[in-house]
């Protein structure tokens, strides 16, 4: 049988091929999944709408019952408020090495303050506690594979502490915390109020930016997630000039937590900074320290406006007119005004027309006759005899 060298007519039919049959069906796959996500992110909108006042009245509900207790942490014996600052840049910096969800950073802040509120922390054990409120918070909220594992915090640690102290108080912050993880943080709230406006990541971003600047001040512990999220949108919209409600709309809480927040935007740390200098956080760390070195150059002129406003100024007088007056213009002569009799002006005599007139000739002029002199009364001795002044009876007018 002789071998038959030319190729099969049914060799490459598409009908016939296994991967362009699976490709199909997985693209049939594909968009039947897309529409069903759809159809559940509508649902969830319409549910969400439905319930949405009774979901904001519950956060409020919780978020009060789960607010630190400033006072309570002010009388710790060892731990000091000049530690916190170290302790939340190593909270943030693990939160972005592990890559947690925005929210997971305020939630595991606020076990640290409501455990810290509750317990007595050793100084040796401080670091350990915010290890252990991160875990618990993202086991809460992170997808199970963003978790981090224990031996890696060890390593964060420096091996400070085993891995049956982290299992350890993990579990005893739970007991302390009664299991109440739940707490509507600032993220949370943010997402809620921005979620009917337009997009806006320079705002969004540059929000995130100062809520967690607030982190590091003991001002803004008890301070509601709620306020401190309208707070600060409020205060990003004023910086980025974007538009924003008056004032008044404002509670005075919200109008308080402002006040605070605007006196501490100065750069509270290095790996804060850092963290949202970065292109996908818009760069706003940037954004908001060349606003910050603009108001004070403003503020600086307008201190030196003031001070030279508020200086006394000194007489302008030209070069002329600081020479004496008898210099500057030639005296006008007069006439004499009188005799001087015992001291006292005499006035002008008024020539008589017949002898100061006659025949159109000018007569001499003849001294009229005084009138009768008034004695000079005597002046008692004056106290101030030794003084340069001049006598009473010296001063007059001279020609």
């Amino acid at each position: 049988m002789a071998y038959r060298s030319e190729p099969c007519d049914t060799y490459f039919v598409e009908s016939q091929d296994p991967y362009a049959q699976r490709s199909a069906r997985d693209l049939i796959k594909l968009m039947g999944r897309q529409k069903q996500d759809a159809m559940a992110a509508e649902l969830s909108r319409q549910a969400s709408e439905t319930y949405e006042d009774d979901i904001v009245k519950h956060m409020h509900q919780m978020e009060a019952e789960t607010l630190p207790d400033v006072a309570s942490i002010d009388i710790q014996q060892e731990i000091q408020w000049f530690m916190r600052p170290y302790l939340i840049d190593f909270l943030i910096e693990a939160h972005a090495a592990f890559q947690l969800l925005p929210e997971t950073l305020f939630l595991a802040v606020n076990l640290l303050d409501r455990y810290c509120s509750r317990r007595v922390v050793y100084k040796r054990h401080y670091q350990l506690v915010g290890c252990a409120a991160l875990l618990i918070a993202a086991k809460y909220g992170d997808k199970k594979d963003r978790v981090p594992m224990i031996r890696e915090l060890k390593s964060m640690c420096c091996s400070l502490y085993d891995e049956e102290m982290f299992t350890q108080m993990e579990w005893h912050v739970l007991n302390t915390l009664d299991w109440v993880i739940g707490h509507p943080t600032v993220d949370t709230w943010m997402q809620l109020m921005l979620k009917d406006e337009n997009q806006d990541l320079e705002v969004e971003h540059l929000a995130s930016y100062l809520s967690e600047i607030a982190l590091y001040h003991k001002d803004f512990v008890s301070k509601k997630p709620s306020a401190m999220a309208h707070a600060s949108l409020a205060i990003a919209r004023g910086i980025l000039g974007r538009h924003e409600d008056r004032m008044e709309y404002h509670d005075h809480e919200v109008q308080c937590a402002m006040l605070e927040l605007s006196k501490k935007l100065d750069r509270p740390s290095q790996v804060l900074y850092r963290k949202h200098a970065s292109p996908h956080a818009s760069r706003v760390s940037v954004l908001l320290e060349h606003f910050i070195r603009q108001q004070e150059e403003v503020q600086r002129q307008r201190e030196i406006l003031i001070a030279r406003a508020s200086a006394p100024t000194p007489p302008c007088e030209s070069p002329a007119l600081s020479k004496p007056l008898a210099d500057m213009f030639p005296e006008t002569p007069q006439k004499g005004y009188g005799n001087m009799v015992n001291g006292y002006m005499t006035p002008p005599i008024t020539p008589n027309s017949n002898e100061y007139f006659g025949h159109g000739q000018m007569k001499s002029y003849q001294q009229a006759p005084r009138c009768p002199i008034t004695p000079t009364p005597q002046m008692p001795p004056q106290p101030y005899a030794n003084q340069h002044y001049q006598p009473y009876h010296k001063i007059g007018m001279h020609g």
